[in-house]
């Protein structure tokens, strides 16, 4: 590979991750139309990377195409919405098992330390919600089985068009915490089916979030 095409995936690369991540946080929300030229000057990068990104994010099912708009953030229904939810329950539930059997103790410390940092984020949602995604990408990785990581990643991925967090006010972020603790004392104590049970348990509780969050946004 050439220097200059090495430097053009980087800055595909870059174009990618800065556009993924304002849909993932709410920046550009569902339905939102996505101009290339627009883009480019929002972020200050050139045509070209922004159209790969824009392709790659289609790839994903990110970004669709609307009859009369072009590119658009796609928009979950409700239906969706629950069935992604109810997989990410029995994956999440999938890889907090294996990570008590498998976490060595500085993984399990790690993740104690973010679950720390989400709750000292209290008061900044944005912060606490950036905690609360690496604690579920390290809980993934410290399942040590690279089919559940790459099937929970993709699905990670899905629920970004969804934009925003279900960390919305001081409640639900310590809720978050004690429930993220439940799960890592089932690690900690290499109980499977205790991690397991706490882990579903956390994300049904996130599922009623966002379906709350969902319904006051039709109410606006």
């Amino acid at each position: 590979m050439s220097t200059e095409e090495g430097g053009e995936q980087s800055r595909s690369q870059a174009a990618y991750q800065k556009l993924f991540e304002a849909i993932q946080t709410g920046e550009i929300g569902p339905g939102a139309r996505i101009r290339e030229v627009e883009i480019a000057e929002r972020f200050g990068i050139s045509r070209t990377p922004v159209r790969d990104a824009i392709r790659r994010l289609e790839g994903e099912g990110l970004i669709v195409h609307e009859p009369r708009l072009g590119a658009v953030v796609k928009q979950m229904s409700k239906r969706e919405v629950i069935e992604l939810y109810e997989m990410r329950a029995v994956l999440e539930g999938t890889a907090a098992r294996m990570a008590a059997q498998h976490a060595s103790e500085p993984e399990i410390s790690e993740l104690e330390e973010l679950n720390a940092l989400m709750l000292e984020a209290d008061g900044d949602e944005r912060k606490a919600a950036a905690a609360n995604r690496q604690f579920h990408t390290y809980l993934y990785h410290a399942a040590k089985n690279p089919f559940l990581l790459k099937s929970v990643m993709a699905l990670s991925n899905a629920l970004a068009v969804l934009g925003g967090t279900t960390l919305e006010g001081s409640p639900r972020i310590k809720e978050a915490y004690e429930e993220h603790k439940a799960i890592l004392e089932g690690i900690r104590q290499r109980d499977p089916d205790k991690a397991d049970a706490a882990a579903r348990k956390h994300i049904e509780y996130a599922q009623r979030m966002r379906m709350r969050l969902m319904r006051e946004a039709q109410e606006i």
